[in-house]
């Protein structure tokens, strides 16, 4: 009779109702008359309504379901009506007063209902859900399974095809939908497995009332002025049941498995969230995963047998897709991974091995000293980029052993080595056994009695009820199949051994496994430290949410980091930042470390004179003079005076000083829209209101902002726009003169580095600096950000212009990251402060800064940096314009070079920001490896400054997952 009955529900077609029949329906049953909109559904019929009336959903089933079950269905709905948190719909009563109508339409009997439409959006369309969603999905599972706990009806003691009691029953029958016999092999084993798992936990799983489909086609969301996603109400109440608990969980993670990228483990937000809201018991944790793969299982030949028996189905022939890679998903690992992920993200652990019961593996080698070689991320023995070495793991263990005679690498310690640059996958950086170098024909017994298997590869496995020690490098001294005894040799260490243990005579595990993996995979391959004698676990790492809450305890809240949950950075090489558990991530943001990260001329200079001498510039020193030299024959040739300072503010302040001192007045010129520094002067002349949002309302009354020469968004636009923007100058200047107040100078970036990398317009700042020098003023071209070789084509940034300025500020890439900056100008600028006392920089110009400054200009010149920012910068632009052809949001990409900014819109005619959308572009591409910020007065810019060694690859990899992301739907 269950059998009969779940292949009669599974095989029914949707009913045959028109969209006029629908028409006609709703103005004879309910008085409404308006249009109708077909809605995607396997069994059902469902209309969208659009009535002046308002926005409803008619609802047309199969008259063989049960009047009972609907109305079970509408009871809970009025239960749930009760609870505030989140919208159900309402059922509308017909014109007689029923809200279930049974009608005989065609000659079909069918059930019509018709409820609340809830407005907005599925999330099934979407690629990609964040932890963020996929929490809020299991959130809201939890709170409603809680609101349906005390929900009881007699219709919802029902039959149910999608019930998972009735799963493998319904599984075998419908079998023999599937064509492929791999296909139908890969459903049958996955199903048994399920079946075998959940067997033993049927008595322990609570009962309950449950929805039984909360998915991403039917909870409906809306975005907010933020762009994030927020709950609007849950519909389809079609599957309300009474059967276990957990079912309601495991129905949302499988939905979630085809948003997940590949990754079951990304479900685990979800589990969190429910466990938060409505604890699970210990019994129910470990069916979720069985439950999981059993409903994939029945996703999958439910919707190959509708697609059968109802081929003209549009909505369940497109959800086959999902339906599969839902299946995929599910059984892409193993049913111990998952089990143990689940219990671990809730804090519960798997049972502890009793390990004082093993022999010692290696016994020959008992309280002998081993050296323990440091693999990590801060290695000392790692540098210049030597992890790269193919083997270096295995070569660092020899060369200790030569020297210490027995040397280990550390169980659990994240390796360096395995980072993976240019990649949007995580790397498997998390050991799960140990590697030990030891004399060949050092004797290996058996640390509990088991059963010896020889690979195919040459590995050996002993296997103990539950229990299994890996080994590799070991030749066996017994046939495969042996039996051994706790004590007995099983074989001799030929070279580099490795040894793993492991729960669970059918599991596989890996080597190495990534560091979201990490902790699922550490319960199941716990350290052999127990069976080494050998303390070797890596030392516990420093909690980075607790090092996190020191510096927001310590340090000034006004000094932000990235990110609101930022990763914790300890070292760098290249054009890559790397992390504690060793994932590389792409830097776009530094273009203060112009070399790269680890570089190791810089290691040596710094090294080679902080021992020798550091101090200040007072002293007499070859490396002063020498670094002045150099700058100098980078600058034009009527500049012939350097002061060197410690960074681009402390440059900017004195720059204005020197207008000041050389002018005679203090009144200063500076452009909307930017940014020069933190200093008291050099914050007074920066106007831009993403770095301080008071900036237009703060400036002092010395300082007279001018209209940002913005060629995209500003005012004026296009490339002969320069006339209008200077008109800005001088009207200020004008009003100067009237005053008779003598101005001080201009200060101006030659390329509008805070927007991006804008050019001027050209011309703008030869008309401007004629119109300035002539009312006795100085020009200052801020080069901190744009100049340096940094855009490609040209050196200095107001070459791009063709003008020369009187004063030239310079910082950021100088040192590669040491402090260091400088001030360019001519003679008598220079000897005009005189009049007002001497200057002096404590470390401006030491001998280490000079050195490495020195250095940065010859590493530059060698490494051939400027023609890389031109060669790989001008194709990083043009895959970047191309982006424009394809996602509209991209509205334009400014600069050249390794500075460029996109800038991203909502419409490319009114140039709408898309603030919001930049801000969870630079989140999503955090998750894919790459550092970006949003910048701008609007946040609408990726403003992308990497270091200059940036190769193709890098640009390949970053213009892709931009584009990934673009495409996910922000």
């Amino acid at each position: 009779m269950l059998l009969a009955t779940l292949i009669h529900r599974a095989s029914l077609p949707s009913p045959q109702i028109s969209a006029q029949q629908a028409l006609e329906l709703l103005e004879t049953h309910y008085g409404l008359r308006g249009t109708v909109q077909s809605l995607g559904s396997q069994q059902d019929l469902n209309f969208r309504v659009d009535t002046d009336q308002g926005r409803f959903v008619l609802k047309i089933c199969h008259g063989d379901y049960a009047a009972l079950e609907l109305q079970a269905q509408h009871a809970g709905l009025r239960h749930l009506g009760q609870h505030p948190e989140w919208r159900v719909p309402r059922v509308i009563p017909s014109n007689n007063g029923a809200d279930l109508l049974s009608l005989e339409i065609s000659g079909q009997t069918v059930h019509v209902r018709l409820l609340d439409f809830i407005e907005g959006h599925s999330l099934t369309h979407l690629d990609y859900l964040g932890p963020q969603l996929m929490a809020g999905f299991g959130r809201l599972c939890g709170q409603m399974d809680l609101a349906l706990a005390d929900f009881q009806h007699p219709g919802l003691e029902r039959t149910l095809q999608w019930d998972p009691r009735h799963a493998s029953t319904l599984i075998s029958h419908l079998l023999p939908v599937i064509a492929d016999a791999h296909q139908r092999g890969l459903i049958a084993e996955a199903a048994e497995q399920a079946e075998r798992r959940l067997q033993p936990l049927l008595d322990e799983l609570p009962v309950q009332a449950i929805h039984m489909d909360i998915t991403d086609d039917n909870v409906v969301w809306q975005r907010d002025s933020q762009r994030h996603w927020q709950l609007q109400g849950v519909i389809d109440f079609g599957d309300l049941i009474r059967t276990w608990r957990i079912t309601d969980l495991s129905v949302t993670c499988a939905a979630l498995l085809h948003h997940a990228e590949g990754d079951p483990l990304r479900i685990l937000p979800a589990v969190r969230a429910y466990h938060a809201v409505n604890p699970l018991q210990h019994a129910e944790l470990r069916a979720l995963w069985p439950l999981i793969v059993a409903r994939a299982a029945v996703l999958v030949l439910s919707g190959e047998q509708q697609v059968s028996i109802d081929p003209g189905n549009a909505y369940s022939r497109a959800n086959l897709s999902h339906e599969w890679e839902i299946f995929r998903v599910a059984t892409a690992v193993p049913f111990e991974l998952m089990e143990a992920a689940i219990l671990t993200a809730v804090g519960q652990s798997l049972p502890s091995i009793a390990s004082e019961g093993f022999a010692p593996l290696l016994p020959s080698l008992v309280g002998r000293e081993f050296a323990l070689i440091d693999l990590g991320v801060l290695s000392p023995h790692f540098e210049a980029g030597n992890w790269e070495q193919p083997g270096i793991d295995q070569r660092l263990l020899e060369e200790a052993a030569a020297t210490h005679g027995l040397a280990a690498s550390r169980y659990g310690q994240y390796r360096l080595s395995r980072t993976r640059p240019d990649s949007a996958v995580e790397p498997d950086t998390c050991p799960l056994h140990v590697q030990l170098q030891v004399p060949s024909g050092t004797p290996v017994e058996a640390p509990f009695a088991g059963v010896l298997k020889v690979a195919v590869d040459g590995s050996l496995r002993l296997d103990s009820g539950q229990l299994s020690v890996h080994l590799w490098g070991v030749r066996p001294s017994l046939d495969s199949g042996a039996a051994l005894l706790k004590g007995q040799v099983l074989g001799e260490v030929t070279q580099g051994l490795q040894v793993q243990l492991c729960r669970g005579l059918e599991l596989d595990p890996p080597l190495f496994c990534t560091p979201a993996r990490a902790a699922a995979w550490q319960a199941l391959c716990p350290s052999p430290a127990a069976l080494l004698g050998l303390a070797c676990d890596a030392e516990p790492e420093l909690d980075s949410q607790l090092l996190l809450a020191r510096r927001d305890a310590s340090f000034a809240r006004s000094q932000k980091h990235y990110y609101v949950d930022p990763p914790r950075i300890e070292r760098g090489w290249r054009n890559h930042l790397i992390d504690m558990q060793g994932r590389s991530y792409l830097d776009m943001l530094n273009n203060v470390a112009v070399l790269g990260h680890g570089h190791p001329r810089m290691a040596a200079e710094a090294s080679r004179q902080w021992s020798l001498l550091n101090t200040n510039s007072r002293f007499h020193y070859a490396a002063l003079a020498e670094f002045s030299e150099r700058l100098l024959a980078l600058a034009p040739d009527s500049m012939d005076r350097v002061f060197l300072v410690n960074s681009g503010t402390e440059a900017n302040d004195l720059a204005i000083r020197l207008a000041w001192a050389y002018s005679g007045g203090r009144d200063m010129l500076s452009v909307l829209e930017a940014y020069h520094g933190w200093s008291v002067a050099a914050d007074a002349v920066s106007t831009s209101i993403a770095d301080n949002p008071k900036a237009l309302s703060s400036r002092p009354d010395w300082v007279h902002p001018v209209t940002a020469p913005n060629t995209y968004r500003g005012e004026f636009r296009g490339q002969d726009s320069a006339p209008d923007y200077v008109r800005s100058v001088e009207h200020n200047l004008a009003k100067l003169a009237a005053q008779q107040r003598q101005l001080a100078g201009f200060i101006c970036e030659p390329v509008y580095g805070n927007a991006g990398g804008i050019s001027l317009p050209p011309g703008y700042l030869q008309q401007v600096y004629g119109l300035v020098r002539a009312q006795g003023g100085v020009c200052i071209a801020d080069e901190v950000q744009v100049g340096y070789g940094r855009m490609g084509s040209f050196f200095w940034g107001f070459e791009e212009q063709g003008v020369v300025p009187d004063i030239i500020t310079m910082a950021k890439g100088m040192g590669n990251g040491q402090p260091l900056g400088a001030v360019i100008t001519r003679r008598e600028i220079a000897e005009a402060l005189e009049a007002e006392g001497y200057f002096f920089s404590s470390s401006g110009g030491s001998p280490v800064s000079c050195r490495i400054g020195m250095a940065v200009l010859d590493v530059m010149e060698q490494e051939q940096l400027w023609e890389n920012a031109q060669v790989v910068g001008g194709h990083f632009k043009q895959r970047l314009l191309a982006l424009m052809d394809i996602h509209p949001l991209v509205g334009a990409v400014h600069g050249s070079g390794f500075y460029l900014g996109v800038e991203l819109v909502r419409d490319r005619e009114t140039l709408e920001p898309a603030t919001e959308e930049t801000t969870l572009l630079c989140e999503r591409l955090r998750e894919l490896g790459i550092f970006m910020q949003p910048t701008g007065d609007y946040l609408n810019i990726l403003k992308i400054k990497p270091p200059m060694v940036t190769t193709r690859q890098s640009v390949d990899f970053f213009v892709d997952m931009l584009s990934k992301v673009l495409g996910e739907g922000l």
